[in-house]
Formats: C-alpha cells, structure tokens, sequence
C-alpha cells in the first residue's frame, strides 16, 4: 500500500516513480526512531563534589504538604516535580543525590555559582556579628557596597536605593519616573515582564501573568522582536509606533518608558538593534525619563557588556536591578542620578530590609567573584561556543525556529512549521521531560511556552554546553 501511495504522489509531482529509491526512503525513515533508540545517551562532565545524604522529607510528601499549605497559584516544574536538596556551582542534586546540570539558574538567579564559598563565607560571617539592623542606624556594609555597585555604572547613575526582589524595584522605579516627570503615563513594551504586584501587572506585557484588575496609566507599545515582531528588526519602523502612541494614546506627555533589553519571561528576545535609542530619544522630548529593567541582564551575563543596555549603546535614567546581584539573596536595587534620587525626598521613603547587612555583604561579595573570576568575559567566550552548536543543530532539527541572545542569556524557540512560525507546545513540554531524564535543567518561556531558555549560573562551562546540546540533539531525535 506504501508503495502504491508514493507512485501516485510522484505521478502527481511529475516525477518518474523508482522503486529502489521508494524502498531507500522507507527502510530510512523506519530505520530513524531505531537509530535514536539505540544511542547511548550523552554522559554528564565529570564534577568533584559528593553530596551529602539526604534524610529529610520525600518529595511526594512535600508535594501533598505543599498544596495543603502553599498558594495554589504556584506552579512547578515537570509532571513529577524534583525535589532538589542541595547545589554547587553549576549542579544540582535531587533526594536520591543524582546529579542535573542547572541551566536555567534559579531562573537566572544563581550568577556566581550554587553555594559559591566567596558568597556563604560573606554572608555566615556578617550573619555572625549583626543579622540585621535598618538604616535609622550606620552600618558599612550598605555603603561599601553602594560603592562598589555604582562604580558599575555609566553616566551619573550614582545613587541607590535598596530593596528586596526586582518587582520592588520596578515598583519604586515607576513611582520615581511619575514624581520626576509629573506625568502618569507609562509606556511598556507587549510581550515583556516587569513583575507581578498591583502595579507592576500593569506594566508587564503577557496575558497569562496579569489578574483583571485596573492597571492605570500604562500603554504597552509593539515589541521590536526580530524573530515575531511585524517589523522585523526594523528598530525605526517601531520607534514610529512608539511616537504615534505618544501622540494619538496619551496627553503627549509621559511619565516614563521601561524595557527589558533582553526580555526574559517573554522567551529570551533580544530588541532590535538600535531600538532603545530611538525609543529613549522620543520619550525623553515627551517629558518621560528611561528605565532599563536589568533584572535578568545584567552583571556580564550577556558577555559583550556589564548590562543589557549599553548593548543598544544608550544610558538610562534609572536602573532597576535583582536576581543575579544576590546570587540567591532577596536583593534589589534601583539606582538613578542624585536629581531624580531627589524626589523620594519629598515624603519618608523606607524599606524595612533593603540593604540589610547580611545581603549588602552578601552583594558585595557577588561583585567580587564576578570581577575575580572574570565571569563577564567567561560568558562571552562560553555563550559563543554554545550559540555555535545551538546553531548547528538546529540546522539538524527541524523544530528549532530561532536560536538567539548572547553570551548565557540565550533563547530556542521551538516551531512545528518554520513558515508560519507555529509554536511547538506540545512538542517543547515532552522535551522538557526528556531532557530532565538526561539530567538537564532548562527554563520554559514566551507566551506559548515553546521557548528554552538557557541562563545558567556564569561558571557553567564549554564542556557543560556540549554536554546541553548533545543532550537536545539526542531527546530531539527521539521524537
């Protein structure tokens, strides 16, 4: 019946039927699944750590427990959720003490490394002397640390303020840009994530992230994705929209634009080039002020620069910053000039833990390993190589759509039709699970969830991308 059916299709194609090449084709396209089945999969980097046995409670008890006493928004990862115990570096182990290699870093959290012994001897020691104090007293940790983080900074982004997650941040940040400006009107970016309170829902750009409350002020302009986006990385044809929102939308005036340069819950979007610049120019003769959200991007990860947007060669008004700062600790930060530092002034602006002395310790610490240990150009080295292989297999596959990012802030977006760009949601979740059998951690992003996203801690290695990619090359065959 096979042999039939190719005759008339090649009868139909104006092709001469053969049926050496027809058997060729079948004995190839059977031989396939039986090719993938009996490969060995691809063996972990060897790593010199042995972790502790585990005798606390088991996963499927912590899993019951937890939806008894926990928030039933929380969602987890795979159809039977890890239970991970302990972390070096790059790995984790789970109760049974195997071993995943942690590509998607505490979702892009862990900077310097899992229990990196810099960062737990700064914080057991400061932990040691003073736990906590607030600001009403001095203490030198804030400052040094305050230091040594604006001494990051371009322009006359000189002043901090400290807090505690990146939603904070861009809670304070939007709070700054209205008081500054004396304008109410936000612009965000479709399809990006600033956070999940009452206010920063607003600006996010995802449907599936915001409750249907009001969400005031806040107009979410097109998004300048090269890969989805209507034009391209056509950054001017875009920056035209933002003007035309500006001037058709709002009273003309703003208070501030915000933008993720490297859009991380979005599915790793990189913006077009040139974009933040037209867009920063046309905000500011509105009246707005320029917030970049470095909370994923920032602090070398992307290789090329220290933070996302100097790689759209612009400086911002105000930074907001988290995650890898901390490289675990719940620390934030906002930094902006002194002028709209000034604002805050007018009334009491307070954060009970912001800058306490165990994280600004802990912060400090972070900066230094990074710096010491070269993190930033380790990063660029490591995220070529691996954007290399990711590109040749997807020369390979099929299913991969679209490899971007740089340095270890790095998106695959997984398509069933390249043409129409169909999001390959099925597909992409039963890759998730094979690829955590392997022994692989990856993050799942984009509105579709059809996005890898790949940030591990930035001590991952050339060795670990190999062992990534042949990992999605051999879960990839099987299907």
């Amino acid at each position: 019946m096979a042999a039939s059916l190719l005759r008339r299709g090649a009868a139909a194609a104006g092709r001469r039927w053969c049926p050496v090449d027809v058997l060729r084709r079948l004995v190839s396209s059977e031989a396939a699944p039986e090719r993938a089945a009996s490969r060995a999969p691809p063996e972990m980097p060897p790593f010199d750590h042995q972790p502790r046995p585990y005798a606390g409670m088991g996963g499927a008890e912590i899993f019951e427990k937890r939806k008894d006493l926990l928030g039933p928004s929380l969602f987890h990862y795979y159809q039977k959720p890890l239970n991970i115990v302990e972390g070096k570096m790059q790995y984790l182990y789970d109760e049974h003490g195997k071993r995943y290699l942690d590509c998607f870093g505490g979702i892009v959290t862990v900077s310097c490394g899992h229990c990196h012994p810099d960062i737990v001897n700064a914080v057991v020691e400061q932990t040691k002397l003073l736990q906590h104090t607030t600001t009403i007293y001095l203490h030198h940790a804030i400052v040094e640390f305050a230091e040594a983080l604006t001494s990051k900074m371009p322009g006359n982004l000189k002043v901090v303020y400290f807090v505690n997650s990146g939603t904070e941040a861009n809670e304070l940040a939007m709070l700054m840009a209205r008081l500054y400006s004396g304008n109410l009107s936000m612009i965000a970016l479709r399809n990006a994530y600033h956070g999940g309170s009452a206010g920063t829902i607003g600006l996010t750009g995802l449907q599936t992230w915001k409750y249907p409350i009001p969400q005031g002020e806040i107009h979410h302009v097109m998004n300048p994705d090269p890969y989805r986006g209507t034009f391209g990385s056509d950054a001017a044809a875009y920056a035209k929209e933002v003007q035309e929102h500006i001037t058709y939308g709002s009273s003309g005036r703003v208070a501030g634009f915000i933008a993720e340069t490297f859009q991380g819950v979005g599915g790793a979007v990189e913006l077009a080039p040139g974009y933040l610049k037209l867009a920063y120019d046309i905000v500011r003769k509105a009246g707005g002020v320029c917030i970049a959200d470095e909370v994923q991007s920032g602090f070398g990860r992307t290789g090329s620069h220290y933070w996302g947007f100097q790689t759209q060669d612009v400086i911002p008004d105000i930074v907001t910053m988290a995650k890898g700062i901390g490289n675990g600790l719940p620390l934030g930060a906002v930094v902006t000039t002194p002028e709209i530092a000034s604002v805050l002034s007018q009334k009491i602006q307070f954060n009970t833990f912001g800058g306490n002395p165990v994280c600004s310790a802990g912060g400090l610490a972070v900066l230094k390993v990074l710096d010491k240990e070269k993190r930033q150009a380790h990063c660029a080295d490591v995220g070529a190589h691996l954007v290399e292989r990711l590109k040749s297999l997807q020369e390979k596959h099929e299913i991969i759509g679209d490899v971007r990012g740089r340095g270890l802030m790095l998106g695959v977006e997984l398509v069933t039709d390249r043409n129409e760009k169909t999001p390959a949601k099925a597909e992409t979740a039963e890759l998730f699970e094979k690829l955590k059998d392997l022994g692989v951690l990856v993050g799942k992003g984009g509105l579709h969830g059809n996005v890898f996203r790949i940030k591990p801690p930035m001590c991952f290695s050339k060795e670990d991308a190999d062992f990534l990619v042949d990992a999605m090359d051999y879960a990839m065959s099987g299907l």
